[in-house]
């Protein structure tokens, strides 16, 4: 056979590393084996009277700690056997079983024994499995102790979750006797990490409040951990009545208006721009993703749960995330769909809502009065409608109602709310295939359609937004027959429209005209991101970001999205600050 080898021996490779897998298990195997019939054993280790015999070299592989005591010049070098102080028996039994096993039995009894012998014998491995131990089982009633842990053994991690513990639960929590364990720099700790809260910020003030008059000796402690407290979000009476060892600086009782509707508080939360689903070179899209300031990166939030899909209803209320509606391909065919769905950034978890009375995509969604509002769009039986059919979602019911309808059957428009009103801007005549100039307000109070001044250009695929008591166009495009392909003219003009007088007038120009771009309104600041700069075959989409200052009118260019989008959302909400998501990787060309 071995002739047969070397006939063969220029067909086949010389040299071949083969990988046994059962190696290391059948290594750790023997060692324990040898080590239970003690055999080949040199070494004693002691701890609190307690003696374990074990091998020098299996001990020196494993841990720093002992290969320098085995090989340094250290007189436990030469000795047989080695007392080892400030290591429990309990502890030490723990880090051999691991050794010689690479398993672990930890228990609540044991794990800070454990945790206490890793970090002494420098097993950085069974600190961290003690960690992740701590982090399961942690609680409201055991995260002071677990934080304390973390904070003497330098288990930054385990650190961060035992306070957003802490934090998530702090209603409950600050009216427990292990929220008087806190030291001081703990509730420091607490105040100042950046998580979000359950419950208002005079409650913050009022738990503070509670801890400081716990004991007289943390009246020094006062004028610190009060600083820590945002009291322009505590109500004026309940900061008049706290029992405070010192007296509040006057620039802390000057307050502002409570919490946006929807938040509890706004601590550990930062008013964030979402990118809503849409396309980009790598094709349709489910991923939300958000940017909590100007200078930061966009990074990945969460992703829509349901099949890739595009041309659905988008809108925020009371701080939670509705993506309504929509269409996706199957076997080359366009579904509309009426599903919907509901995002917390706070607890990052999904919901389902009650599904539209039709389905619908290519159509507005619009929070006002604390309901949504779908109008128009494109479904199923489009072509048999003549009106723009209307619905209102109820939250607290979890169910829809049909409205009246509006005009002529519309879509791709776009919507506002102002003072009790929805409007609706232009959009594609379904049944002349028309771009539309015209502007409908819908009253809540009296449940009618009003037609108002019509744009001063017709718009399709653009946005609308409220600023300043009036109605703002954006973006988006119209037909003329004299320009490109399929006669696709872009507006670049940003209109304004005022209430009171019924008029439109023209406000500034977008700098990179497009359309199917997401827009919204942070502050003073209107968003331009993304979209199609042209209606030519290739080479059409962007990601450039262009923000319009609406009180000095002036225009700024920010950094480019990672990737070039189009007909995606946008919107703004507040999203934790502490949410370690992964960045959007940039698309090389």
């Amino acid at each position: 056979m071995l002739q047969n080898m070397t006939r063969y021996r220029n067909s086949l490779s010389q040299t071949m590393t083969v990988d046994v897998p059962s190696h290391t298990s059948t290594l750790l195997e023997g060692l324990t084996h040898l080590r239970a019939k003690n055999l080949l054993l040199d070494v004693t280790l002691i701890a609190e009277g307690e003696e374990f015999q074990a091998h020098r070299l299996l001990l020196a592989a494993c841990s720093d700690y002992f290969r320098a005591m085995f090989t340094d010049e250290m007189l436990e070098r030469q000795q047989e056997n080695i007392v080892l102080h400030g290591v429990s028996a309990v502890g030490l039994e723990s880090a051999l079983e691991y050794i010689y096993s690479g398993s672990l039995s930890l228990e609540p009894s044991t794990v800070q024994d454990v945790l206490d012998a890793a970090s002494h014998l420098q097993l950085p491995a069974v600190q961290q499995a003690c960690a992740r131990y701590l982090q399961d089982h942690l609680d409201v009633d055991n995260c002071v102790d677990v934080a304390s842990l973390a904070e003497t053994y330098s288990l930054t991690q385990l650190r961060a979750k035992a306070y957003a513990v802490m934090c998530s639960q702090l209603r409950r929590f600050s009216g427990t006797a292990e929220f008087q364990r806190l030291s001081d720099s703990q509730l420091v700790q607490l105040l100042c990490s950046d998580h979000p809260v359950d419950c208002s910020e005079g409650e913050v003030a009022t738990a503070v409040s509670r801890w400081l008059s716990h004991c007289p000796s943390r009246d020094r402690h006062a004028r610190h951990l009060l600083s820590y407290v945002n009291w322009k979000e505590v109500p004026e009476p309940v900061s008049r009545s706290l029992a405070l060892p010192c007296p509040l600086p006057l620039p802390l009782l000057s307050h502002q208006p409570a919490p946006p509707k929807g938040l509890l508080n706004t601590r550990g939360l930062e008013l964030a721009i979402l990118k809503v689903g849409g396309f980009s070179i790598a094709g349709i899209t489910n991923e939300i993703t958000y940017r909590l300031s100007d200078s930061g990166s966009w990074r990945h939030l969460t992703t829509i749960p349901h099949v890739e899909q595009c041309n659905f209803g988008t809108a925020v209320l009371d701080n939670e995330l509705y993506v309504v509606g929509g269409c996706f391909d199957q076997s080359l065919q366009e579904n509309i769909h009426p599903f919907g769905f509901r995002y917390s950034a706070q607890s990052d978890k999904w919901s389902t809502i009650a599904p539209m009375l039709r389905e619908r995509c290519r159509f507005s969604l619009t929070a006002l009065d604390e309901k949504l509002y779908a109008v128009g769009g494109e479904s199923e039986d489009t072509q048999a409608t003549t009106g723009t059919e209307c619905e209102v979602y109820h939250p607290e019911e979890d169910v829809w109602h049909q409205l009246p309808q509006l005009g002529c059957s519309r879509a791709q428009h776009a919507a506002a709310a102002l003072n009790r009103c929805l409007y609706v801007t232009g959009g594609l005549d379904l049944t002349q295939d028309s771009v539309l100039s015209s502007c409908w307000a819908y009253s809540t109070v009296h449940q009618v359609w009003t037609r108002l001044a019509d744009m001063p250009t017709p718009r399709a695929d653009h946005a609308a937004f409220v600023y300043d008591n009036s109605v703002w166009v954006c973006g988006g495009w119209h037909e003329d027959s004299s320009v490109g392909h399929h006669g696709r003219q872009l507006v670049a003009t940003v209109d304004r429209y005022d209430v009171a007088t019924d008029t439109w007038h023209t406000v500034t120009t977008v700098p990179t005209p497009r359309y199917h771009a997401g827009v919204t309104v942070i502050g003073s600041r209107l968003h331009v991101m993304g979209g199609f700069l042209s209606d030519v075959t290739f080479d059409r989409a962007t990601g450039v970001i262009e923000t319009y200052d609406l009180d000095t009118g002036t225009w700024l260019v920010q950094t480019p999205y990672p990737r070039d989008i189009w007909e995606h959302a946008c919107v703004s909400m507040h999203v934790p600050r502490c949410r370690d998501n992964m960045a959007v990787m940039l698309h090389v060309r």
